[in-house]
């Protein structure tokens, strides 16, 4: 057993808090401006296995706005609060689920939160690959949405800066010309996040059907939250938020209601607390080699 005990009802003393549950439950334990950052990717209500088939847009829209003001509460002044979400589709017919979060956090809670929630991104992360589709063009990105409670926040660029493209690049013109004009450290990532998705041979796959990588909640984990500090998120799944939280030193709280899939996450919990977790490296997607088979087109195809 790890040093670190997980707990399944919440102290701020906590390492990590697995709540077994329904987030409501969990939140209720919770005092005012305790967390950081919330982090999640919620259910899109689309007959999962792990959703009541009952489920629809309306129930995904319902809960968003009881959802949110519990959110603003624990959420500090200067945290972060980042919604990873996709498409609801029905009869082939798609809702962009970013639309409808920012349009219920506008529109739809008390305007005393809306106006202290500030859109800072709209980060799109693309795939490489995923489900085809035949009669329209296959879906190969979701949606973070990143807000702040309040106008001043934290954003430690830093931390999660990436290798350019052209390190050997050099200003042509003005005070710094000749010399080389990237960051030594990195460049900025952007707001297009190139990440694989979780699929069968990913080595952080799971029996959850709709997992994401780690490399998600880790970036933002280290821009958005302090050493120490304390990460939410109310709809753990497999557990990827809470491994992100532990391997980047911060405090974690987050529930799950479906006990095949708590499981698994207490269980991943257990491994990153004990270094042996197994994650993809957040590293640059490669390039396929052309001397491989699999990379060269068949005869058949020219």
């Amino acid at each position: 057993m790890p040093d670190i005990t997980i707990n399944d009802h919440f102290s701020l003393e906590n390492k990590v808090t697995l709540f077994k549950g329904d987030c409501f439950d969990m939140l209720r334990e919770m005092p005012d401006e305790c967390v950081d950052l919330i982090v999640t990717s919620p259910p899109y209500c689309m007959g999962k296995s792990y959703e009541n088939p009952k489920d629809d847009i309306d129930t995904f829209i319902e809960k968003h706005k009881r959802l949110f003001p519990e959110m603003y509460r624990v959420l500090r002044v200067g945290g972060s609060l980042c919604w990873q979400v996709g498409y609801h589709v029905k009869d082939g017919v798609v809702t962009p689920l970013d639309f409808v979060i920012y349009d219920i956090i506008r529109n739809h809670i008390d305007k005393e939160i809306s106006k202290d929630l500030f859109l800072r991104n709209r980060i799109t992360w693309t795939f490489g690959h995923g489900l085809n589709n035949t009669n329209r063009f296959s879906g190969r990105h979701e949606v973070i949405l990143w807000f702040t409670k309040g106008k001043e926040y934290s954003f430690d660029l830093n931390s999660v800066r990436i290798p350019q493209k052209y390190p050997g690049k050099k200003a042509y013109k003005g005070d710094n010309k000749g010399q080389y004009s990237g960051n030594p450290l990195g460049k900025n990532p952007s707001d297009v996040w190139d990440i694989p998705n979780v699929k069968a041979s990913h080595v952080e796959k799971t029996g959850h059907p709709c997992q994401f990588p780690v490399s998600i909640p880790q970036r933002l984990i280290k821009a958005l939250s302090p050493v120490n500090g304390l990460v939410l998120d109310p709809f753990v799944g497999s557990g990827t938020s809470g491994i992100a939280s532990i391997l980047e030193g911060r405090k974690f709280v987050g529930s799950e209601t479906n006990d095949k899939y708590y499981e698994i996450a207490y269980d991943r919990t257990e491994l990153a607390l004990n270094g042996k977790v197994r994650i993809r490296e957040d590293k640059p997607v490669s390039k396929p080699d052309k001397k491989q088979s699999v990379a060269r087109k068949p005869d058949n195809f020219v």
